[in-house]
């Protein structure tokens, strides 16, 4: 049972030269793969081309790892070990670069392995799924923040009510005891339907020109947010 044993940590696994090339090539062509596939799902500031360069070293370093492993649980072992005391703090921009991040750590254990059919399948469906769902952004939300007198705090509410009905929702409420600030979340979508359909119609007024005309009227700001951090 203790030779078994031993021989089991024992083994190396080492393999041939050509065989090593072999699977580093593939990698490579499979890292290229996903830096198109990056490249394409991405646009605008949201898209970083360090990341994506790191995403081919990535496979290409697991693939070696891998490679380095073989069958040896002795090494292997000593590898987890090792890793465990790595802490990766990178911020992720988009959530989808965790999909990528898993896509490279997988595509480069199967190159590693050896499993070039798993890896070539696999990256091909992970690649028409991206290219097809990978552009679809979160509706825009605006934030309408309007600061007035408190006076007019149901006149306010009403005009909201009027322009955007209940598509508007409230997030805060702030008073104090001459004026007040409300903050209201909304769609892109519904704010450019409301304000198209009342520049089509000549005798209504805009949303904020029908808001200051209430009177005291500190300000009225219309934010732009969504979910992507830019770089």
């Amino acid at each position: 049972m203790n030779r078994i044993l031993l021989e089991l940590f024992e083994n190396t696994g080492q393999l041939m030269p050509q065989d090593i090339i072999l699977r580093l090539v593939m990698a490579t062509i499979i890292a290229v793969f996903i830096f198109i596939s990056y490249a394409l799902s991405h646009e605008g500031s949201i898209y970083s081309k360090k990341f994506n360069v790191s995403l081919m070293a990535l496979t290409i370093i697991t693939t070696t790892v891998m490679i380095v492993i073989g069958n040896n649980i002795a090494l292997s072992l000593g590898m987890v070990g090792a890793l465990s005391i790595v802490r990766f703090r990178t911020a992720i921009k988009d959530s989808r670069d965790t999909i990528y991040i898993f896509w490279t750590i997988v595509a480069g254990i199967c190159c590693g392995a050896g499993d070039f059919l798993v890896a070539t399948v696999g990256s091909i469906f992970t690649f028409l799924i991206l290219l097809i769902f990978g552009r679809i952004r979160n509706d825009n939300r605006m934030l309408i923040v309007i600061r007035g007198a408190r006076v007019n705090e149901e006149r306010i509410e009403a005009l909201i009510f009027q322009y955007f009905e209940r598509k508007a929702n409230l997030r805060v409420k702030n008073t104090t005891d001459t004026s007040i600030e409300f903050i209201y979340e909304i769609s892109k979508r519904v704010m450019d339907r409301t304000e198209k359909k009342h520049k089509e119609d000549a005798k209504k007024k805009s949303f904020v020109d029908a808001l200051y005309e209430i009177g005291n009227i500190e300000y009225c700001n219309i934010v732009m947010q969504n979910d992507e951090i830019s770089s």
